[in-house]
């Protein structure tokens, strides 16, 4: 999938969650949509997105990839992913 398309999507399934008066829990509620509703593929494809600057990613889409990020470093150096 083209990178431009997943970027608007993620921002916006942030926007939805964008509302939420608890800063910590809209972005918790952004990444666990994208763990639960997107293909690995897609959830990876963001994250190296990300990880090469995350153009087009607004604030708090770009706090849930990162922690999407660092769950995923996590899992892999512990050997889960």
């Amino acid at each position: 999938m083209h990178i431009e398309n997943l970027v608007k999507m993620a921002n916006n399934i942030g926007d939805f969650f964008q509302s939420d008066p608890d800063h910590e829990a809209a972005v918790h509620a952004v990444a666990d949509h994208l763990k639960k509703f997107w293909d690995p593929r897609m959830r990876k494809q963001i994250i190296k997105h990300y990880d090469e600057g995350g153009e087009g990613l607004r604030e708090l889409t770009r706090e849930s990839v990162r922690l999407l990020a660092e769950e995923n470093a996590a899992l892999t150096q512990c050997g889960d992913g």
